[in-house]
């Protein structure tokens, strides 16, 4: 299996999940937190709507610098509704999903870098770091989400197996 393939049915899989997720979002609570050092509520959301397009970036382009004065050209979108929220999902998977489908194992092979500062501090095969810096670390944000969603009295969906909401097995 080719690795833009293994990577395509990931993107698929954690779409998915994303989505459940997402739809579950209170609504009027962007700036709720669960603590004074959490992020809020609605960053958090877009984070989790938005992460699977950095894919393209990583495909498309050679690194991705996060200067200190906050001038890099990828700046987080203030989403502030559910609709906005599954909107941008659905935007991130189709730039990703197209980047992944243009993109050969070859290119997925050579390096990628993200910058802070100037300062190289992570720099991989573009293959891993879509799997380590947007899968895994969508998987931890989404995880935050979920527990947000139960301290907002929200149902939390069935990710990677069951939850108290729903289970998919029954």
């Amino acid at each position: 299996m080719k690795m833009t393939e293994l990577l395509l049915a990931d993107l698929e899989r954690e779409a998915a999940s994303t989505r459940r997720a997402l739809e579950r979002v209170p609504e009027g609570r962007y700036d709720w937190k669960p603590h004074e050092k959490s992020m809020p509520l609605g960053y958090l959301a877009t984070i989790v709507a938005t992460i699977l397009g950095w894919i393209q970036f990583m495909i498309e382009e050679d690194q991705l610098d996060m200067t200190p004065q906050g001038d890099s050209k990828h700046k987080p979108q203030k989403l502030t509704t559910r609709s906005e929220l599954i909107a941008a999902l659905d935007d991130s998977v189709a730039k990703a999903r197209k980047a992944l489908e243009n993109t050969t194992d070859e290119h997925l092979l050579t390096t990628w870098k993200f910058v802070v500062g100037g300062h190289v501090a992570s720099e991989n095969p573009r293959h891993i770091m879509i799997r380590d810096a947007v899968f895994s670390h969508l998987a931890h944000h989404r995880g935050q989400l979920t527990v947000y969603l139960r301290l907002n009295d929200a149902p939390v969906p069935s990710i990677y197996g069951p939850s108290a909401d729903e289970n998919p097995f029954r």
